[in-house]
């Protein structure tokens, strides 16, 4: 398989298209308006509790910057919402290059997007397993799995894409967007980057630890096996 190796990119990217899926909306009152500010045509394309937390925010707004990722993609939800953006459209709009002309032709074929800014924090892990009286079953509902594969995608294309995962964040982006007229510059997306793959790393590490510590028996006491 031959690798995509790029050559020219952009520096300032222009926000025009968000993905916003965060357990922690802790901030999204003040990141949702905003990118609104800076770019009164900006589309968010949201699932499940954070569409919900933003439609309440933007309230007759909504309806001109909000997009279910469910509407963009075609797709439902599965049950319990176990896949919600893990999808082909949502990946090509993560991983889309913008001076590649067979990624620009995959983009018109599906009638996808680029997307420009990706704001995802993951399932509580640490926090769940570090109360008293955890299940193993507590602890691997908690185990993300859309959100570090959004995440990562989002970082390793830090050429066109930021990838934010920290609500302390926000402050700083939106005051780049200000200062540039609504975009993101290469040395933003390059820093955000790196907090990411550390995020995404720090979340793979905790869930490796606990179940390492976790017996058998627990699994047993957890779940009636069989019939």
């Amino acid at each position: 398989m031959a690798l995509n190796i790029v050559e020219r990119i952009d520096d300032a990217v222009r926000v025009r298209h968000v993905l916003a899926s965060v357990s922690d909306k802790t901030g999204l009152e003040v990141l949702i308006p905003g990118l609104i500010a800076t770019n009164p045509e900006v589309k968010i394309y949201s699932t499940g509790g954070t569409y919900t937390a933003i439609r309440d925010l933007l309230g007759s707004a909504a309806g001109k910057n909000l997009v279910a990722v469910s509407d963009y993609t075609g797709q439902p939800e599965m049950q319990g919402g176990l896949v919600k953006t893990l999808d082909f459209k949502i990946y090509l709009g993560l991983l889309s290059e913008t001076y590649n002309p067979a990624h620009v032709d995959d983009l018109k074929r599906t009638g996808g997007v680029p997307m420009d800014l990706v704001v995802v924090n993951l399932y509580p892990f640490r926090q769940t397993v570090a109360r008293p009286g955890v299940t193993p079953e507590m602890a691997r509902t908690n185990i993300d799995i859309g959100g570090p594969c959004m995440v990562r995608a989002a970082a390793k294309n830090f050429l066109r894409v930021a990838s934010v995962t920290d609500p302390a964040d926000y402050g700083r982006i939106l005051a780049e967007l200000r200062a540039s007229g609504g975009a993101t510059s290469l040395a933003l997306r390059f820093e955000l980057a790196r907090k990411a793959f550390a995020h995404t790393a720090a979340y793979d590490t905790a869930i490796a630890a606990y179940w390492a510590e976790c017996k058998p028996d627990a699994l047993r006491a957890c779940y009636r096996v069989g019939g």
